[in-house]
């Protein structure tokens, strides 16, 4: 049974460099909320989402293509765009057909990050989008990273959760002898009935619901709510068909 692929789950994007992305997908994941949001916004319809990594480089694109500026520090909109990273801020009557240029400060460094390692490809995952991503790494049949976004680069337990999810899933796919997918799906086998409960004790729950982001963190770890695959393609994170 050893040709199934690898999977490995790593923990924080300082990470990432110990592990060889060259034929893997990286799963990006940013569950608080920039992955949240992405898999909403194209699920509502929206034609493409640019992730980017600076404001400056935000407004330059959204300029360019008559986009939607997007991105928040510390839980505000940034001065020079027009909207923030809250998923409930992109239905469909608003976004449907639009293109949306995002900037965060987690996701979107990792999501550079894993392409400059040479990913096959990548693709964004959360609670709202689990299943479709279930399905797309057990169809493909490679070896699979699921890359936790973390916070400035320090564990955070959410994106490890997720992880937790989507290996709870696919486990039967892969060849999996990695301590940190071990612990994630220890993790979320113990907390998945509680997980509303289970977030309120998370470092980011307590940063972002001082700005009265309750339900947004609630609808990002509720499970196939938005359930497409974002997938990167030329520069754009688009839906894959």
């Amino acid at each position: 049974m050893s040709n199934k692929p690898n999977l490995h789950t790593v923990i924080s994007p300082r990470l990432l460099d110990l592990y060889d992305l060259s034929d893997s997908i990286v799963v990006v994941i940013d569950v608080f909320r920039a992955t949240s949001t992405i898999a909403t916004a194209l699920f509502n319809g929206a034609s493409r989402v640019i992730p980017v990594d600076s404001v400056d480089q935000c407004i330059r694109i959204g300029n360019d293509t008559g986009g939607i500026t997007a991105g928040e520090r510390d839980g505000k909109v940034i001065e020079g765009l027009s909207y923030g990273n809250s998923p409930a801020e992109y239905p469909r009557s608003f976004i449907d057909g639009k293109t949306l240029v995002l900037t965060t400060t987690n996701g979107t460094k990792l999501l550079h990050k894993a392409l400059q390692s040479g990913a096959a490809e990548v693709v964004t995952g959360s609670f709202p989008n689990l299943s479709a991503v279930c399905e797309y790494l057990i169809a493909q049949n490679k070896p699979v990273i699921l890359g936790c976004s973390a916070w400035k680069d320090k564990f955070n337990i959410e994106d490890t959760l997720f992880a937790g999810a989507v290996i709870q899933r696919v486990k039967e796919h892969f060849t999996i002898h990695c301590d940190s997918s071990l612990m994630a799906e220890e993790l979320y086998h113990l907390h998945k009935a509680d997980m509303y409960q289970f977030i309120r004790q998370t470092t980011h729950w307590h940063r972002l619901a001082s700005y009265g982001l309750e339900k947004d963190l609630e609808y990002c770890v509720t499970e196939n709510v938005a359930n497409v695959l974002p997938i990167y393609r030329n520069g754009d994170l688009v839906v894959e068909k």
